[in-house]
């Protein structure tokens, strides 16, 4: 997910994907764990993805 698609949302829309990221993040951690996955990578790519979400968030509730 891009920086420019995030800060086109408002912040309801942040706060679903944030929680479907954290969501996201504990079902490849369990996939992982049980050998359903082998990309280690995919949890860092959703937890960056979930960073820019909150970056964002943090922006615009500085700045309302």
């Amino acid at each position: 997910m891009k920086v420019v698609e995030i800060r086109e949302k408002n912040i309801d829309e942040l706060l679903k994907v944030a929680q479907d990221l954290k969501a996201s993040i504990h079902q490849s951690q369990m996939d992982l764990m049980m050998n359903k996955s082998q990309k280690s990578s995919d949890i860092r790519n959703i937890k960056k993805d979930l960073a820019r979400v909150m970056t964002v968030i943090e922006e615009k509730k500085r700045n309302a």
